[in-house]
């Protein structure tokens, strides 16, 4: 059986963050007949995909799916074990935001099966908040954590975002000793991305708005892996850190290149080197799974080459890259052919080559971008 994982879309937000650019609507409009389609979707690709294969994973994400009542979500996982091959101890993750949960509705999701949650924090500044237009205040991002813990999750993420626009290393630093003094095991910590579309970038564009240099996010980057390594936070990818047994079971179905697949608006899936996306419309997407149990916007089937480069960028950007692994799916004129450039990288300090796996040491996760590039 293979292992593979399961992601589902759910776009209602309570408001939209000027940073961000995933799929998301602001209108509690269709919340029933999303569900609906979502089952249709559901039951749809469990006949064309669901045998052979064990799903170790399942994540909800957003928009903001703690947003939905217990009962919705429910409903959800329900039918995805029902139509799959949902593995006992399958990762469950749910996406939640400050100030859409309370005690009573984190004990309702922990009683469903929900076993990790991922909360979107970004900051535990009140100013960066205010800039970032999150809904919730520095103390209701504490609140939240704590009253997960004190219901029963033994597993939670927050996330972070560095490098904001004035952000000065001390600022930096209180953020992260906040975060570590609260009971998470996992921390996902991104630099602030411009992403086209966003408030945040025409803000940018029309000068209202001034990015840091790339010599001071890679400063603050550097300052984040040591700080997080010296309190046994271990480094597994790029943006990810977790506590001893903590990794993100799901974030792993992606960077070891396993199959997945994913259902709702703009959710993209990968089985057998086909890869498809579905619309980023909520209206259409309901109205093309209705008439057709699919709401396939398109796709592509990706070369050997396209899914060799994909695998070693994923395998380097993770917990690195195992070499049988890569031959048995390859060949070996990859590996022969970029031998020695990898230890010309190994002599920089910046590979380590340990027992047929070679992965990026702290000082190469800084220059991820530029190995990549070199070697692929």
């Amino acid at each position: 059986m293979k292992e593979a994982a399961l992601y589902v879309h759910i776009p209602f937000c309570e408001h939209k963050c000027i940073y961000c650019d995933f799929y998301s609507v602001i209108t509690r409009d269709n919340v029933q007949n999303y569900l609906d389609a979502l089952k249709k979707e559901i039951d749809h690709y469990a006949a064309l995909y669901s045998e052979g294969r064990v799903f170790t994973s399942i994540f909800f994400g957003g928009g903001t799916p703690s947003l939905m009542e217990p009962g919705y979500i429910a409903e959800i996982l329900e039918m995805l074990k029902s139509r799959y091959s949902v593995s006992d101890d399958a990762e469950i993750t749910l996406e939640t935001n400050p100030g859409t949960v309370d005690k009573e509705k984190l004990y309702h999701f922990l009683e469903l099966g929900i076993n990790r949650l991922s909360v979107g924090i970004q900051s535990f500044d009140d100013e960066e908040l205010k800039f970032l237009t999150r809904i919730h205040s520095r103390q209701a991002a504490i609140n939240t954590i704590m009253d997960a813990d004190a219901v029963g999750f033994k597993n939670i993420n927050l996330d972070l975002i560095f490098n904001l626009p004035g952000q000065t290393k001390k600022k930096w630093l209180l953020n992260l000793e906040t975060a570590v003094e609260l009971p998470v095991k996992h921390i996902s910590a991104y630099s602030l991305i411009l992403e086209r579309g966003t408030v945040l970038n025409k803000l940018v564009l029309d000068g209202k708005v001034k990015l840091q240099d790339a010599d001071y996010d890679a400063e603050i980057y550097r300052i984040t892996i040591d700080f997080l390594k010296a309190r046994k936070f271990q480094q597994y990818e790029v943006s990810n850190f977790a506590m001893e047994g903590y990794q993100c079971r799901h974030n792993n179905a992606y960077w070891q290149y396993r199959d997945y697949l994913s259902f709702g608006t703009s959710a993209h899936s990968f089985v057998n080197g086909k890869r498809w996306w579905n619309y980023s419309n909520i209206s259409l997407y309901i109205k093309k799974i209705n008439e057709s149990w699919s709401a396939v916007a398109s796709f592509e089937e990706l070369t050997g080459s396209q899914m060799l480069t994909e695998y070693v960028m994923l395998a380097f950007r993770s917990s690195g890259l195992n070499v049988k692994a890569l031959k048995d799916k390859f060949g070996d004129e990859w590996f022969q052919s970029r031998h020695a450039q990898l230890k010309s990288f190994q002599r920089r300090g910046l590979l380590i080559f340990d027992d047929g796996h070679i992965h990026l040491t702290e000082k190469g996760y800084a220059l991820c971008d530029e190995i990549l590039q070199k070697i692929l």
